[in-house]
């Protein structure tokens, strides 16, 4: 029933408004900035700084994009989403673009009209507890409280998990990080649970970090990555290309470093053609030829986004793992630039 009310909206919003054109660049050129919604704020992936300026590895992808196609990464409009808003938000015509902590799934994609352009990091969910409990696993939290985010796929994952394992909770809704963070702290769950990357970001914040335990279990795949609707292939193209960029840059060591030099021309066809000094890909999503050098400028390649805002040397603290570039062990990569 819940998911029925879900589509139905979104029906409504996207559909019988007619708000989702089929020309999203025509929209953003018209509109002057680039709307991009993002979440209500998770600490190293989207949240406003002292100066309301929004920052993080999320909002990177959104300033990526702005840069490729306006020239400029600070043409952003940032609409924060919850977990029940976002999908409605996107639509609608609302935003342009959804950067926030999304998982990619079967049903989002086909029965929502969604396009996932690609994944930006490649998460799963775990758990985190007061490490005054004395709880080493998540096979020990039977009968636990536990915070969850509503309409998410935490939560299913979450009854899952129970279930097959034999085991019952409470669940304590909650439907923004910051509410999570403010019920978790006062007592009123025993657990928080969302992607680990999530409970990462959420520790950091804590007084004490070292007071609180991220379990070892994790319990899902949660490829998270930017999306857009169905049915405007050319404005998905761009969005995909640009993250892809960001990606490409990495592995051929161009950084907003080099960058400048790297565009005198190289002996490396595919970074030539990453940077428009080599072929006609800009035409062919139907920008100038310095597209990707714009978005890569616009915040610096994934390892260096990666590094600034979410790394092993921020409070995050995040490794790369998965994330890591394909020759190094992860499964990061993007297709051939030719």
């Amino acid at each position: 029933m819940k998911r029925t009310v879900i589509l139905g909206a979104l029906m409504a919003a996207g559909f019988s408004a007619g708000a989702a054109s089929a020309a999203t660049l025509d929209d953003v050129k018209a509109r002057g900035k680039l709307n991009c919604g993002v979440a209500t704020g998770v600490p190293g992936f989207a949240s406003p700084d002292a100066s309301g300026e929004w920052q993080g590895f999320d909002v990177s992808v959104c300033r990526a994009v702005a840069a490729a196609t306006l020239g400029d990464p600070m043409a952003v409009e940032f609409v924060p989403t919850t977990g029940k808003t976002r999908f409605t938000a996107l639509a609608s015509g609302e935003i342009d673009m959804l950067a926030r902590n999304t998982t990619w799934t079967f049903s989002r994609d086909v029965d929502l009209k969604f396009d996932f352009i690609g994944v930006n990091y490649y998460d799963g969910q775990g758990y985190m507890v007061p490490k005054e409990l004395g709880v080493s696993s998540a096979k020990e939290l039977d009968g636990a409280t536990i915070c969850i985010q509503t309409g998410t796929t935490t939560e299913l994952n979450l009854a899952d998990y129970f279930r097959v394992n034999g085991m019952s909770y409470e669940p304590v809704p909650i439907e923004t990080n910051a509410e999570a963070q403010q019920q978790y702290l006062a007592g009123a769950c025993d657990v928080y649970t969302t992607d680990a990357s999530g409970l990462a970001a959420t520790r950091a914040t804590f007084e004490d970090p070292t007071a609180h335990v991220i379990l070892p279990e994790i319990i899902s795949k949660e490829p998270l990555g930017p999306l857009v609707r169905h049915g405007d292939n050319d404005w998905a193209d761009i969005v995909r290309w640009s993250l892809n960029a960001l990606i490409a840059a990495e592995e051929y060591g161009v950084t907003s470093a080099n960058i400048d030099e790297l565009l005198k021309g190289t002996d490396n066809p595919e970074i030539n053609r990453l940077l428009g000094t080599e072929g006609n890909l800009g035409e062919m999503l139907g920008l100038d030829a310095e597209w990707a050098v714009r978005a890569i400028k616009a915040n610096g390649n994934y390892g260096e986004i990666f590094a600034r805002h979410i790394g092993e040397d921020t409070p995050i603290g995040l490794a790369r793992g998965l994330n890591a570039q394909y020759r190094d062990g992860g499964i990061l990569y993007a297709p051939p630039f030719r």
